[in-house]
């Protein structure tokens, strides 16, 4: 609860955690940036018509500590702590894209890097499992092993980027 009384709840599997809603002044340590600030170029058709401002992305885990920790210590993402241990971690500018499929609900989450070869040198050394970097085309992908056991992708851009920070 927020010390003005201000909360909202989510659910994450069978978890139910209530969160602070955050109305005060940007976070000490984040970076905050907007599509103008980064040089997003938009149709004049779409200009003032974009409602999306962000994306928020959740990765289940059976060890989420352990998880959070790699994305704070390891990987260095800034975050914030929203009471208990549950943090929030920001990312930098990111892109979404449409592929064909035969089902719907199927998503895939992949963070970017400018040097793969030089983040599974990075990650390795911190003792962190990262698979042998594959070219698929598109980019340079690894996958690694996330504390909790999960998967995630990480690959390096071989196609245009939107937005560089």
């Amino acid at each position: 609860m927020a010390p003005d009384g201000s909360a909202f709840s989510c659910r994450c599997g069978d978890v139910g955690v209530e969160l602070p809603i955050r109305n005060g002044p940007e976070l000490e340590g984040v970076r905050y940036v907007y599509p103008d600030q980064v040089g997003l170029q938009r149709s004049e058709e779409a200009m003032g018509k974009t409602m999306i401002t962000g994306a928020h992305t959740i990765i289940y885990s059976t060890d989420p500590a352990a998880d959070r920790s790699f994305f704070r210590d390891v990987l260095a993402l800034p975050n914030i702590d929203l009471g208990g241990g549950w943090l929030l971690f920001a990312l930098p500018p990111s892109e979404v894209a449409v592929h064909p499929s035969e089902k719907n609900d199927v998503h895939e989450l992949y963070l970017m890097c400018e040097d793969v070869d030089a983040l599974v040198e990075h990650l390795s050394a911190a003792g962190v499992d990262c698979s042998p970097v594959e070219n698929q085309g598109w980019g340079r992908l690894t996958a690694v092993t996330l504390p909790g056991g999960g998967k995630l992708g990480i690959y390096q851009p071989l196609h245009e980027v939107i937005a560089e920070t």
